[in-house]
């Protein structure tokens, strides 16, 4: 296997393009990554999108994206792995240049949320339940996290409820500075007490905002990507693994089994630890997410993940800061194209070029996404690379 590196990103803002198509919003991203990337042309393109085909009514996303951005007659297909579908396309196309099929590949993950009207803007995102016995009795994602953090209060009664407010708080704080986040406000603890409540007891701010978004990202070799400017980032770290999908299916359902299985699979292959990492893009979608995540990955206790988000260690200036350019709830949560949006900030940090929220020194990144609650986990561990004269 060959050592594959990013050349290239691009990014629009999440948010309501309501006057932007799938084309626009797709075309605008891979413009920038090539740009990015020196004018690298890809070989092959691999497409992260959960809701298209229900919200836009339009599938073989392949021929769409690269006939309306100059790449026609490239290998492009789409991939689906729930909300981590972008992530999955960012494997696919790091194994077809690993394994020499390739030299330069495009991972794109795009969602257009605002496609949607009315009641019916809930609906697609249902579809990463299991349709047999959660859909058809009316769970939602939004409802099913508001059980799992019923469950968790209910089963570690020492957890103050007030304590995931850190989460969001963190988020939003981080958002203030980047220019692609839809929410670019910091909030309070006393905002988030506040809060009303949408899926008992999750409250308002404990649940990311759904929104439209467009990232690519373009890998190539070391070799042919030598003379770019900007620092290579490289992936030293992949790793996909699934659970049960239905929730009521697994053992513990607070165990996010498959988060922890695909984080300590992708740092064997890096050869570090969790801990070694500077910062971590974890896959924020509820406030109850983050906390199950950081415990499967075992910077916490069972039971004690929420212990987490009191005082700074999540912060900027943490020992382990995470959403770092405000995660799902304050960047916003564009669905299947979330994970593509989380490894463009994670190379911007490696870069040393993530502005006001840059984390000093940063080496590692630790980025990872979900398909409802950790059903797919989808884990990369990220390495800058030393720049030569």
């Amino acid at each position: 296997m060959r050592d594959v590196v990013i050349a290239g990103v691009g990014q629009i803002p999440v948010g309501e393009h309501w006057e932007l198509s799938l084309r626009n919003i797709s075309a605008r991203a891979i413009v920038a990554a090539m740009k990015d990337a020196g004018g690298l042309r890809p070989e092959s393109m691999y497409i992260g999108n959960l809701i298209s085909p229900v919200a836009s009514h339009q599938s073989n996303l392949g021929a769409l994206v690269t006939d309306n951005s100059g790449l026609e007659g490239i290998e492009a297909c789409t991939v689906e792995a729930g909300e981590a579908s972008a992530a999955a396309a960012f494997r696919m196309a790091y194994i077809a240049v690993a394994s020499g099929w390739v030299d330069v590949s495009m991972a794109l993950g795009i969602e257009k949320y605002t496609d949607l009207s009315g009641d019916s803007m809930d609906e697609p995102a249902n579809q990463v339940l299991d349709y047999d016995y959660e859909t058809t009795e009316g769970l939602t994602p939004l409802a099913q996290a508001g059980l799992l953090m019923r469950r968790y209060l209910h089963e570690n009664p020492a957890a103050e409820r007030a304590a995931f407010g850190g989460f969001p708080v963190i988020a939003h704080a981080n958002g203030v500075n980047n220019p692609n986040a839809m929410f670019r406000k910091a909030i309070r603890a006393e905002a988030y007490a506040k809060a009303s409540i949408v899926a008992a007891p999750l409250n308002m701010f404990d649940a990311a905002p759904y929104g439209d978004g467009a990232a690519a990202l373009i890998l190539t070799t070391p070799e042919i990507a030598k003379d770019l400017a900007h620092p290579l980032v490289r992936i030293i770290g992949s790793d996909v693994a699934i659970d049960t999908l239905a929730l009521h299916d697994r053992p513990d359902p607070l165990a996010f089994r498959a988060a922890g299985v695909s984080l300590e699979q992708a740092c064997h292959q890096a050869g570090i630890l969790p801990r070694d990492v500077d910062l971590f893009e974890l896959h924020d979608a509820y406030s109850i997410y983050a906390v199950l995540t950081l415990e499967a990955a075992g910077f916490a206790p069972r039971g004690e993940g929420w212990k987490l988000a009191q005082g700074d260690r999540l912060s900027l200036t943490g020992d382990l800061p995470i959403s770092t350019m405000g995660g799902l709830k304050a960047r916003g949560y564009p669905l299947g194209a979330t994970g593509a949006y989380q490894l463009v900030e994670a190379v911007l940090q490696l870069r040393g070029q993530a502005g006001v929220n840059q984390i000093p020194n940063a080496r590692l990144a630790l980025v990872q996404s979900l398909g409802g609650p950790a059903t797919t986990a989808v884990t990369h561990i990220l390495k800058k690379m030393p720049q030569t004269a």
